[in-house]
């Protein structure tokens, strides 16, 4: 029995992406002309008729400000729909479900510690297999592949160590060995950075960052481009049930209003922040796309539109990472990132604690290595913060 509907219209939004984070699959309330999606927080929808069911029949299946944000979040990616999650990891979650036991995945090795975690200690438990190799070398991917090889997945740039991947290169491999490419575009968003656009099958992001913004609201989001990916996650997210609620919902769609102003900070202060570390005494090395001395500049500036807020420096041990570390006042100790302030932390205890030690030192994630998210404050009061800090260990 065919449903009806009560969707509403939604305006086309206009072209440029700082007008579209703000009108993107949003219309004022039709019923008052409020210009904010309202908060829908129901769990379930009166039906007009047996014969005449409503689309709208359980919010673990559909939420009216759930679906404002997804559509939001389609329109800015780039693709043809969009899937809202409780969490980053339940995101990630869902779209492993494309994959069954027997299959194999060549893994970005460096990504996330909760990536690591979840793809080495769960899914190898269902039979899932993988290889995990730096992605920036696009010749150690192909050597990778093999006969049950059926994703690609991605983080650029890497978590903490700020490596790219190449993905237009990346996807031609995927398309000519018939593979699902996947980006983690949490780092980047859509501002700065459209895998879909250069070839990408899937892009995913932890809404609890960059486009929450606000260290208030905890999520995840799928957006895809193909009719089967999009049908498999529909059906992941009905019937899993790992859904961002109303509220959270609207708390990213509130965020994401500020998207464009945001990164255009955080990658103004990173830079200035960035070149200022670079010239320290007390460190040793920096990450950040953005200084001439990162390997792949080149690539960050043909593939990205900015090179973003976030900073990885190592100084040198774990008792000077903690002396450092303590003596801050304005960047706060603690994990996530994106936010208005600026957080910090260190991976090997924190963020990375469950990559293997080993893995750790070959990956450059030492006791020493400090990852800074560069929040929106004025980048000289965050400078005199970092030196009041490399002043405990000099």
């Amino acid at each position: 029995m065919k449903k009806t509907s009560r969707r509403t219209r939604q305006r086309e939004a206009p072209g440029h992406l700082a007008t579209r984070v703000i009108h993107a699959g949003q219309s004022p309330d039709p019923a008052t002309g409020a210009i904010m999606p309202p908060i829908y927080a129901t769990s379930t929808y009166v039906q007009p008729a047996l014969d005449r069911l409503s689309s709208y029949d359980y919010t673990r299946a559909i939420n009216p400000t759930r679906s404002a944000l997804e559509r939001n979040l389609a329109d800015l990616e780039g693709g043809s729909r969009a899937f809202a999650y409780a969490s980053g990891m339940s995101a990630i979650a869902a779209v492993m479900t494309l994959l069954k036991a027997g299959d194999h995945a060549v893994v970005s090795h460096n990504v996330y510690g909760g990536t690591f975690r979840f793809f080495e200690r769960v899914l190898r438990d269902y039979g899932l297999d993988f290889t995990w190799v730096d992605t920036s070398d696009l010749t150690q991917v192909r050597r990778a592949l093999r006969k049950s090889t059926r994703m690609l997945y991605v983080e650029t740039p890497t978590n903490p160590i700020l490596t790219l991947t190449d993905i237009a290169a990346a996807a031609k491999i995927s398309r000519h060995h018939d593979l699902i490419f996947v980006v983690d575009n949490t780092f980047m968003t859509p501002i700065f950075q459209q895998p879909l656009s250069l070839g990408a099958d899937i892009v995913v992001h932890s809404t609890t960052k960059y486009l929450n913004g606000h260290s208030d609201s905890l999520g995840g989001a799928v957006i895809v481009n193909k009719a089967a990916h999009a049908e498999r996650m529909a059906f992941v997210q009905k019937s899993v049930g790992a859904v961002l609620s109303p509220f959270e919902a609207w708390l990213v769609l509130r965020g994401i209003k500020t998207l464009a102003l945001r990164m255009e900070r955080h990658d103004r202060s990173g830079r200035v922040i960035a070149a200022w570390l670079a010239g320290r005494r007390g460190i040793r090395k920096v990450h950040y796309p953005g200084l001439p001395s990162h390997p792949q500049r080149a690539l960050a500036r043909r593939q990205m539109g900015g090179f973003g807020g976030m900073i990885s420096f190592d100084v040198g041990s774990y008792d000077r990472a903690k002396r450092f570390l303590g003596r801050l006042r304005i960047c706060a100790l603690a994990e996530s990132l994106g936010g208005v302030e600026t957080l910090i932390s260190q991976p090997a205890t924190m963020t990375h604690a469950s990559v293997p030690e080993a893995d750790r030192a070959r990956l450059g994630i030492t006791p020493g290595l400090v990852r800074m998210s560069v929040g929106i404050e004025d980048p000289q009061d965050l400078i005199a913060d970092l030196e009041r800090g490399l002043a405990a260990i000099r």
